[in-house]
């Protein structure tokens, strides 16, 4: 009887250690092509990413005209321009504002070198975007569209997200605050003026924008290069110093 348990038990083993041996075997190959165990670490998976962080996509390059809608900052002869597709209740065109915009301004458009032009691309989640929008038009009507453009960005707070209940009284006490004439301001946003003229600028993006802040940055002549949200100052940078 003991030889027979001594021989069952020298078999489970045997079993034990050929199944064992297969299964690593299996492992071992499935890791050569998947990185595992950190064998192929070295070979596989770094090359596939250093290339990436080193070779950036090229800019998309963009033909078309646009109109200026009389929203320009800047020389309007600037050999550079700016167009800006934006919402005022996007927090990041808001942190563009903030952030991006006076680098810009001081180095760029301040100096003659390029100028900005202002396009409504109010996003449907926002509750009150077309109406911020609308109102920017009624402002500029009056001569007033970059100080509401500035209000509107650096109050963002006070009404973002808050629905027309609260962003329209805010729009008609920041008409106020600049001076405007309140009366017909208000008229204008009230009656939606100018809607129609947010949505052309919406429809002029065409395929080109499909979220908020987008930029084109070039000439009609030469064509846009394309800048997709609140990127730092370098980035405008770079491609504004390739232009000029």
């Amino acid at each position: 009887m003991a030889e027979k348990r001594e021989e069952t038990i020298t078999i489970n083993k045997s079993t034990v250690w050929k199944f064992a041996t297969f299964l690593f075997a299996v492992l071992f190959v499935i890791s050569l092509f998947t990185g595992g165990f950190g064998i192929g670490d070295d070979d596989v998976a770094v090359p596939t990413v250093i290339p990436q962080q080193q070779a950036p996509q090229a800019p998309q390059v963009v033909k078309q005209k646009f109109a200026d809608e009389g929203t320009i900052k800047g020389d309007e002869d600037a050999k550079l321009t700016i167009i800006e597709f934006s919402d005022f209740e996007c927090p990041f065109c808001g942190r563009f504002f903030t952030d991006t915009l006076p680098s810009i301004t001081k180095n760029y458009i301040d100096t003659g070198k390029v100028k900005l032009i202002y396009k409504d691309f109010p996003l449907p989640f926002h509750p009150s975007a077309h109406l911020s929008a609308e109102a920017s038009e009624c402002a500029k009507e009056q001569g007033k569209f970059w100080e509401f453009h500035d209000i509107l960005f650096g109050k963002q707070t006070e009404w973002g997200n808050l629905g027309p209940g609260v962003s329209v009284p805010k729009f008609k006490q920041f008409a106020s605050d600049l001076g405007l004439d309140t009366k017909k301001f208000d008229t204008c946003l009230d009656t939606g003026k100018y809607a129609k003229e947010v949505d052309d600028d919406m429809a002029e993006a065409g395929s080109i924008v499909s979220g908020t802040p987008t930029f084109l940055i070039g000439n009609d002549k030469d064509g846009y290069k394309v800048l997709v949200g609140a990127q730092p100052f370098v980035a405008f940078q770079q491609i504004i110093e390739d232009a000029l």
